[in-house]
């Protein structure tokens, strides 16, 4: 199922966008994009920051950069008629969007033609694409690349290149002179540079959360290298050129409201539960920084008080915890802490024993385990975590095997799996879900009111997630 607009909202005024993509992973864009988002915010402009496809720690740089929350577009966890809405209710009030795109331009969902890509997004949002093109081993064959990307979409609109690790004042004027009769304008040139200090590890950049202060002074060089080699005047007046949409904003309550209600009965309030909103505990900090900003806003408009909790440094839950979720992060990086954290993993166990609604992804299945990596961890799940050398990633189309928490059986949903870890056994009793891609099979654990599974989902493309999930903890 696919969460829409009503017909009947109306249309909200869009900013001026731009996004920025390349020829392939590894070209810089994630500098460019991060490095521009700094460089217009230190000019006094309120920048919306936006992250193509279900990366988490990019968008942790870019709110840095701009100061506000760090927001995914991913066309096949949230489907294509959701991008523009999404857009909208995270560009609110601000002057200018930046939208960083992933992968190659054109590249999308595996098998899936041009699902889930930077150009079908750019497509959607009707924005001007600016190329930014690793010309480090090249210089006139820079002007048959950027003609072949120009002309293989022509509902593309390619407005600019941007002409990354550049060696010499040479260079640049061989890569400049090829490009003069492309008909695509030079709007900047970032010379080659030691790279910025942005350390990676087995699943990408170290978040932010990890290295707060490294990352200030990371991001800063990034502003730096943009502001000094590119033309902000130009790329904004580009982002000026985008067209209008049509659709309405995305909004939290409104979806809820459209969204089918929860469709089994849910049990009778236990006596003596306090009034008021129940308390969902998110976990957060530097082990589990991997979450969707609608998450949040989905619970908050279904009646939760939503609260965050760090489990490397609390040792309780928030005062009047009736539901915990916990998303993604690493915390095979911080197991020892996680492990040390004793009464915090004492007291996530005794919830999930009452019964009290647990949603856990990824790292959080981690956490939930008997162990990790031979550390003791909760205990939730009567199931073992290791370290592995092979990495697990692609998207997945998932069907709910049993009922729980966030889902009847039977509800379709997309979802996304990227770690380095294995869970033994891969699946309780009662799987989470069935998984279709790349072959069949069922995942994750449902117990009690634990729903624990390596899948990431964007709870925006079935808003009666968060409400299933908040009505339970109003019983529990």
């Amino acid at each position: 199922m696919r969460a829409s607009v009503p017909s009947s909202a109306r249309a909200s005024a869009a900013p001026p966008r731009l996004v920025v993509a390349a020829p392939s992973s590894g070209s810089g864009k994630t500098t460019v994009a991060t490095g521009l988002m700094a460089a217009l915010a230190a000019r006094g402009l309120a920048v919306s920051p936006h992250k193509v496809g279900p990366d988490y720690i990019d968008p942790g740089y870019h709110s840095l950069a701009t100061g506000r929350v760090g927001r995914n577009l991913d066309a096949y966890l949230c489907g294509p008629d959701l991008i523009g809405p999404l857009f909208l209710h995270g560009a609110r009030g601000c002057d200018i969007a930046v939208v960083e795109g992933v992968m190659g331009l054109y590249d999308g969902a595996a098998g899936q033609e041009e699902l889930a890509s930077t150009a079908q997004v750019a497509k959607l949002l009707r924005a001007p694409v600016v190329l930014v093109v690793d010309a480090s081993s090249q210089s006139r064959s820079v002007a048959a690349l950027v003609h072949g990307f120009v002309t293989w979409d022509p509902e593309v609109r390619i407005g600019g290149v941007i002409l990354n690790k550049v060696a010499s004042d040479r260079h640049e004027a061989l890569l400049r002179d090829a490009l003069e009769s492309s008909g695509v304008p030079v709007l900047g040139v970032v010379r080659r540079a030691p790279r910025v200090g942005t350390p990676s590890r087995h699943l990408g950049l170290v978040p932010v959360a990890e290295r707060r202060d490294s990352a200030v002074e990371a991001v800063a060089a990034m502003a730096a290298q943009v502001a000094a080699g590119c033309d902000l005047e130009a790329l904004v007046a580009l982002a000026h050129r985008a067209g209008d949409l049509s659709c309405a904003e995305w909004d939290a309550a409104t979806a809820l409201v459209s969204s089918p209600p929860p469709p089994l009965p849910l049990p009778a309030p236990r006596a003596g539960l306090p009034e008021g909103p129940a308390v969902v505990a998110v976990a957060g900090g530097a082990a589990f920084s991997f979450s969707y900003a609608e998450h949040a806003e989905l619970l908050a408009a279904a009646g939760a008080e939503v609260v965050v909790f760090d489990p490397l440094r609390d040792e309780k839950l928030p005062e009047g915890t009736r539901g915990v979720v916990v998303g993604g992060g690493f915390p095979e990086m911080y197991a020892t802490e996680l492990s040390a954290n004793e009464p915090l993993r004492k007291a996530v166990a005794e919830l999930a024993l009452s019964g009290a609604p647990v949603a856990a992804e990824c790292a959080g299945l981690l956490y939930l385990c008997r162990e990790l990596d031979g550390l003791p961890l909760c205990g939730v799940l009567d199931a073992t975590a290791r370290m592995t050398e092979r990495l697990t990633l692609g998207y997945r189309d998932a069907v709910a095997v049993s009922d729980s928490v966030l889902a009847r059986a039977g509800t379709r949903m997309r979802g996304h799996e990227f770690h380095r870890t294995v869970v033994e056994p891969g699946a309780g009793d009662a799987p989470a879900w069935g998984v279709r891609t790349p072959e069949p099979r069922v995942e994750g654990f449902v117990r009690r009111g634990v729903h624990a599974s390596y899948l990431h989902t964007h709870w925006a493309a079935e808003p009666g997630v968060a409400r299933r999930f908040v009505e339970r903890c109003r019983t529990s």
